[in-house]
């Protein structure tokens, strides 16, 4: 990366569950119209936008944005599963950065339904097929929705390597739960401790609670990006930089390795990171705040790892010193992460955002990382795309 983008603006609205939810339309405008009052910018000043979504039919981002203004701006929907929004980001930052255009927007939402996540199109073969074979074989475990499966396995995999045990998995919950008290957007604010979470119903034996699994929810997120000179000439904030940003897919060793740890995107985590470290100039050691795809306690425990805050085998000491939170090492998921905050799959990607060019900008309130001028994004989504993105202070 060549040249910096900019953050202008982000906006969100609170994440809810299914049921006491706004339609995507309403949630999605407010979010749009958040992000450009917090950019002070007119929507006829955006050149593209990028609507990231995962449950609806096609154009749904067009439905969203119309309600904002029609000014005849190309509009790409994006679906990526759970990295939608952060998808939607990456081709918003690609287009401004390459010239294309001086600014750019990146919207996500989501409406989602009760319960696990279900399959929607059963009459023709599933992107998952794959997936479900390599854990058929496995871990088994046919009666557990497939997220749970997923992940649950890879937890299981890591503990059955390094001797990772459920409290560990219960502390990250724990201490998600601790982070979202200070977050008003987030959709579960009360304070559980360790001993709430072992205690909660068991989804799989010795494997897994059900808050270690995030809800699903609803709601919407959006940035404003702008190249340098466009902030000039608008008058625009550039406090917040994107300094290195990266996607990768799935690579053979996914299925090859025969390991859940890798079937859920580990290598895929790794590659990113560490493509976008080199971008940036800088590692691990030198990240502040984090904000990453912890779905599952599970995921959260082996992406410190994937992501270089952590030797691989040493997440279970980097909790226990407390090195993922306040007075440690990395504060991780102030914003309360998925487990707390929620999971709006379309969503996700840009709250991650939002949360980080708070965090850099020094608003983010009772949960504000001291000094924080450093700052790491991880979204994925199986199927599957990876997303790693770097912030830093300009």
């Amino acid at each position: 990366m060549t040249e910096n983008v900019f953050v202008a603006g982000v906006g969100m609205t609170k994440f809810v569950k299914p049921g006491d939810h706004e339609r995507y339309t309403v949630a999605g405008e407010k979010a749009v119209r958040s992000a450009l009052e917090d950019a002070g910018l007119e929507y006829n000043k955006i050149q593209q936008a990028y609507a990231g979504y995962v449950f609806g039919d096609s154009t749904c981002g067009q439905n969203v944005l119309y309600k904002v203004g029609m000014s005849g701006i190309p509009v790409i929907n994006v679906n990526n599963n759970c990295s939608t929004g952060s998808s939607a980001l990456f081709l918003a930052r690609q287009a401004v950065q390459s010239g294309v255009v001086d600014c750019a927007l990146a919207l996500g939402f989501e409406t989602m339904r009760p319960g696990a996540i279900q399959e929607v199109w059963t009459d023709r073969p599933s992107p998952f097929h794959a997936f479900d074979v390599e854990t058929d074989a496995l871990v088994g475990q046919s009666e557990i929705p497939f997220a749970l499966r997923y992940f649950g396995g890879a937890g299981k995999s890591h503990m059955e390597k390094y001797g990772t045990t459920l409290e560990d998995f219960a502390k990250i919950r724990a201490k998600a739960s601790r982070h979202a008290v200070n977050n008003p957007l987030a959709l579960f604010r009360s304070e559980m401790s360790v001993e709430d979470v072992l205690g909660a119903q068991v989804i799989w034996p010795e494997v897994m609670t059900r808050p270690m699994a995030c809800p699903p929810t609803c709601g919407a997120a959006a940035a404003v990006l702008v190249s340098e000179e466009f902030a000039r000439k608008h008058g625009l904030s550039d406090a917040v930089a994107i300094t290195g940003q990266a996607m990768m897919t799935d690579m053979q060793s996914t299925f090859e390795a025969h390991d859940m740890m890798q079937v859920v995107g580990y290598d895929m985590t790794r590659a990113t990171a560490r493509t976008v470290y080199e971008q940036a100039g800088i590692g691990p050691d030198d990240v502040d705040v984090v904000e990453l795809h912890d779905c599952f306690a599970h995921n959260e425990l082996i992406t410190y790892e994937g992501l270089g805050l952590c030797p691989e085998g040493g997440a279970q000491k980097f909790i226990a010193d407390g090195d993922n939170t306040y007075g440690g090492k990395t504060v991780t998921n102030p914003s309360g992460g998925l487990l707390s905050k929620g999971h709006p799959l379309g969503a996700t990607g840009l709250a991650q955002c939002y949360e980080l060019t708070q965090q850099l900008r020094g608003t983010a309130g009772a949960r504000q990382v001291e000094g924080a001028r450093t700052a790491l994004q991880h979204n994925l989504g199986l199927g599957g795309a990876c997303v790693v993105t770097m912030y830093q202070v300009h």
